[in-house]
């Protein structure tokens, strides 16, 4: 069967509200870990995770940073339109350091009032020292609308303004308002790159406590970044995964990080990525060598990942390390340090995962494209995990607990 024809029905189970964690545990790394192995599962927590990876491992992280991308600005009249920032029409990294002015693709609440003219919000703790952020209308578009934000003064960034003046994008299945304690929960204890509207929850459980013992072991930890989208959360409503349109998302890897992969494989080092978007990171690289391994002049947007190029490339046969020395050998011949590029990767049942040997990832919604990853790893044996989890009062989603999921003998 093709991928395009995998029916979301056979990815559904029975959540109850109750078992959505709309909160965090008070420490992070108390959360419960269930553990895969071989078609085993057993019962730990976080605080115990440097029992179950392999020792002398290379344990990859997404350092992306969760920017307040809510905001709530006034009409004149005084209504409410609230305002999510999605991406910049720009480069992720300019946009976020203009002063002044930007622009930005948005989902809009209260759009159909919102008929003309600018929306404005205030900042500041002193009367005579009120700043003020504006935005206007540039483009509806039937997903987004693009909006231009005006600042003044315009001193500030617009990394700052949000800082200032936003809130932190709570996933919609948590219901509630965000709280001052989601500016520090709703973001890993590593996080560095501002880029993401939605945080990479695998990474939540992590402390410093934690990185200590797993350091212990000789395992390395390293850093990736994929700026997660809104998309992340949008449900798959086609009947079969082939009609879903899966969301892009900006990502970046050093050239140093792709060359100790390369040794990772060379040595057979185990390589445990954490997270569905490290997953996905990974993945992608490997697939853009195999792009270049056909074809080596690529440019950057050719090179980029788009949703079914895994289930069309020929690449059956193409070693990890060499699809990899291939991108290396491109970035070389670009001067580049760093890959900067897009990635719409969907991997689903029959997607033979090449990069990892093992994944951190939590508990995902019913009838996700997440949850489809998890069922390329594991197979049908997710429905084991998923209802043991269940019974075993486990909590589900983003402030939820987490599995990890051993893919070696």
């Amino acid at each position: 069967m093709k991928v395009q024809e995998i029916r979301i029905e056979e990815y559904q189970y029975d959540l109850p509200e109750e078992r959505i964690a709309k909160y965090p545990l008070a420490q992070r790394d108390a959360s419960k870990l269930l553990v895969f192995h071989q078609g085993e599962l057993s019962d730990d927590v976080y605080t115990n995770l440097d029992q179950h990876i392999p020792k002398g491992a290379l344990m990859l992280f997404n350092n992306t940073k969760v920017i307040p991308a809510r905001l709530h600005m006034a009409k004149p009249t005084g209504g409410i339109v609230e305002i999510f920032c999605l991406e910049p029409l720009g480069e992720l990294g300019v946009e976020m350091a203009k002063y002044g002015e930007c622009e930005w693709n948005c989902l809009v609440g209260g759009a159909k009032k919102w008929k003309e003219g600018p929306v404005s919000a205030t900042w500041g703790t002193e009367p005579n020292q009120m700043h003020q952020l504006s935005a206007e209308i540039l483009e509806r578009g039937p997903s987004h609308f693009s909006i231009r934000f005006h600042w003044q003064p315009a001193a500030y960034t617009f990394a700052e303004v949000l800082s200032s003046i936003g809130q932190i994008p709570l996933p919609p299945y948590l219901d509630r308002e965000a709280e001052e304690l989601d500016r520090e929960r709703y973001q890993t204890i590593y996080a560095n790159l501002e880029g993401s509207v939605a945080a990479p929850t695998a990474g939540l459980h992590f402390t410093p406590a934690v990185f200590s013992k797993l350091e212990n072991q000789g395992i390395d930890l390293d850093f990736i970044t994929l700026h997660v989208g809104a998309g992340t959360f949008k449900p798959v409503s086609a009947p079969t995964i082939g009609h879903h349109d899966m969301h892009a998302e900006y990502f970046d890897a050093s050239r140093g990080l792709i060359q100790k992969l390369i040794q990772a494989h060379q040595t057979q080092r185990p390589v445990v990525a954490v997270g569905t978007t490290t997953l996905r990171t990974l993945e992608s690289l490997y697939l853009m060598g195999c792009k270049l391994l056909k074809n080596p002049d690529l440019d950057r947007e050719v090179l980029e990942i788009r949703q079914w190029d895994a289930y069309e490339l020929e690449r059956e046969n193409i070693p990890v390390e060499k699809a990899l020395q291939a991108l290396l050998g491109w970035l070389n011949s670009n001067d580049y340090d760093r890959l900067v590029a897009k990635t719409q990767l969907l991997i689903a049942p029959g997607y033979p995962v090449k990069m990892i040997n093992g994944l951190c990832t939590n508990f995902h919604q019913p009838g996700s494209t997440l949850l489809l990853l998890v069922a390329a790893l594991v197979g049908e044996e997710w429905k084991k995990m998923y209802q043991y989890a269940l019974d075993h009062e486990y909590r589900f989603l983003s402030y939820g607990d987490g599995c990890y999921l051993s893919l070696t003998p």
